[in-house]
């Protein structure tokens, strides 16, 4: 246990927040011992992964957690199935990778995706088509209030865009340990529809692609478009992309006429980058913080010196912005703390 921590090398904004106490716990048994420790000196706890989805606005006056519990484990549940299951404190694009050299499809889309396996459940992560909740099977968490372990499965999870259980009744009741997915063996499919995948694989010569090659397309659209959060300090996309009426989508077409849209049913999903770009905050800096030059949706620390407030002011400066500009309010993606 320490006292007055710096959380800088624990958010990927690299924020020089400091916790009042901090600890690193490598089992469930660690954790434990230090949650117990929490509730005699009734500290309010925060559990860091790899602290790439959010935002220190102060420093907190209470426990932080770093999960470190590492562990992947196979088990073939068929000639085309296989479960793997990994610790929470396993890094998520380490782990697809790891799935990738074994020749397991289900997750290549999600390459370089920032964090931690842990994380991953909590806000259903996704990219190029694909979402935690296609090939997820369970997780086991542990229960804040009893210290008893407990699993969840796809359904009681209730995943939604960048949703779930763990984000709205959930939230600080439980801690998740290891998540578990089903994946194929050899028999993948193959997504290749949504995003710059089909131009990247173009460019790359591949006609015919492997989960590899999809996750190599991946990995060179997201480094084309994102900056790295170990030269620059970000927490990748900030805000959802807004979902609004189909109605309301039209009215902006007559104002807007060149405005995106995925249309499922009566909704619509706009690009919040489109949004913000188009209110011309594209590179636009102020003092430490900016929006990125190639990417609207990414907020950059971009002097290395700003603090979790500024970066918080510049983020409403956007909503506001984009409200007054389409009727649209976005909300943030990253978790303000």
């Amino acid at each position: 246990m320490q006292e007055n921590f710096s959380l800088k090398p624990y958010n990927t904004f690299g924020v020089d927040a400091k916790a009042r106490y901090f600890a690193e716990v490598h089992s469930t048994e660690e954790l434990i011992e230090a949650l117990n420790y929490s509730k005699t000196s009734t500290l309010p706890l925060l559990f860091l992964g790899g602290g790439s989805n959010m935002l220190l606005t102060k420093d907190f006056d209470g426990l932080a957690i770093q999960l470190n519990l590492k562990g992947i484990h196979e088990e073939f549940v068929s000639d085309n199935e296989v479960l793997v299951t990994a610790k929470a404190g396993e890094n998520w694009h380490e782990f697809v990778m790891f799935c990738l050299n074994k020749n397991y499809g289900g997750l290549e889309n999600l390459s370089l995706i920032p964090g931690n396996v842990g994380t991953s459940p909590m806000q259903n992560i996704g990219a190029y088509g694909t979402e935690i909740k296609d090939t997820f099977v369970s997780c086991t968490v542990l229960n804040l209030e009893n210290l008893q372990l407990e699993t969840f499965n796809l359904e009681q999870c209730r995943f939604g865009y960048r949703d779930s259980v763990f984000k709205q009744e959930g939230k600080g009741k439980y801690v998740i340990l290891e998540v578990t997915f089903k994946l194929t063996r050899k028999d993948h499919k193959i997504k290749t529809e949504y995003g710059a995948i089909t131009s990247e694989l173009e460019n790359l010569g591949i006609k015919n692609p492997t989960i590899q090659d999809i996750s190599k397309a991946v990995i060179n659209i997201r480094k084309s478009k994102l900056p790295d959060p170990k030269e620059i300090g970000n927490a990748g996309s900030f805000f959802k992309n807004p979902t609004i009426l189909l109605t309301q989508f039209e009215e902006l077409q007559q104002k807007f006429e060149n405005i995106p849209g995925y249309t499922n049913g009566d909704f619509v999903k706009v690009p919040a980058g489109w949004l913000i770009e188009q209110c011309g905050w594209k590179g636009k800096q102020i003092e430490n913080v900016a929006s990125h030059k190639l990417q609207a949706l990414v907020i950059i620390n971009a002097t290395g010196k700003a603090t979790g407030q500024e970066i918080y002011d510049f983020s409403t400066k956007i909503i506001d912005s984009v409200k007054e500009k389409f009727g649209i309010e976005l909300e943030r993606e990253v978790n303000i703390i």
